[in-house]
């Protein structure tokens, strides 16, 4: 009596490895970064819809002074097409801990950015400038800070770092936090033409990005 042949299971055990193994590669903490990245870029786009009309607002060759390091900043975090083999040196290592780190991070600080955003209400804008019926807001998280949108954004791009563990990463928050640091300065240009000796107190009491100690 002849035996049956019997079937390998050897290339379909290689086929799972291979499966497992793409599925880790393909789920990182970096990877979900830039996707809360993008649903936060969506939803950040819509919702400036609905802001007042502008009265006065910078020229756009002024506004490149920090829209170009912040666009630098974004390609060199998020980019799949950076061969400069500098900028991929890895600085952190992989770990689940440190992406789940960086996750949380990310999100807390797009969070905080949020909640700044719903306490400027329509008197948010893309560029410096200043809103028909402008208010000066001190509530929510601008007791705190007078910019807690951008400090959301820079606490977000570093969980992003640690996702991205990688010196293109360190020069991507760099670069981020410089244009942000341009752009705060030009909002205040107007916020005390605007507001005067009451922008002037409350700058006085109250730190740009982070919260200032008062003794």
């Amino acid at each position: 009596m002849i035996a049956p042949a019997q079937t390998s299971s050897f290339p379909s055990s290689i086929g799972i490895r291979r499966a497992g193994v793409h599925c880790q590669i393909m789920i990182t903490g970096w990877r979900v970064c830039s996707y809360l990245w993008l649903i936060f870029f969506v939803l950040w786009m819509v919702a400036a819809l609905f802001t007042k009309r502008s009265l006065e607002r910078i020229s756009w060759q002024r506004g490149l002074r920090y829209g170009i390091p912040v666009v630098i900043g974004y390609y060199l975090m998020f980019s799949l097409k950076l061969d400069i083999p500098w900028l991929q040196l890895r600085i952190l290592p992989r770990s689940d801990a440190l992406d789940m780190t960086a996750i949380l991070i990310t999100i807390a600080g797009m969070l905080f950015a949020v909640w700044a955003r719903v306490y400027l209400g329509r008197n948010w804008s893309s560029a410096p400038m200043i809103r028909e019926h402008h208010e000066l807001i001190r509530s929510g998280p601008y007791r705190l800070v007078r910019h807690p949108i951008y400090t959301g954004i820079l606490l977000a791009m570093l969980g992003t770092l640690l996702a991205n563990g990688k010196v293109r990463g360190v020069l991507a928050l760099l670069l981020v936090w410089v244009g942000w640091t341009i752009k705060s300065r030009m909002e205040e240009e107007f916020m005390l033409r605007t507001f005067g000796a009451q922008y002037e107190e409350y700058r006085r009491t109250t730190g740009a990005l982070i919260p200032k100690l008062h003794g």
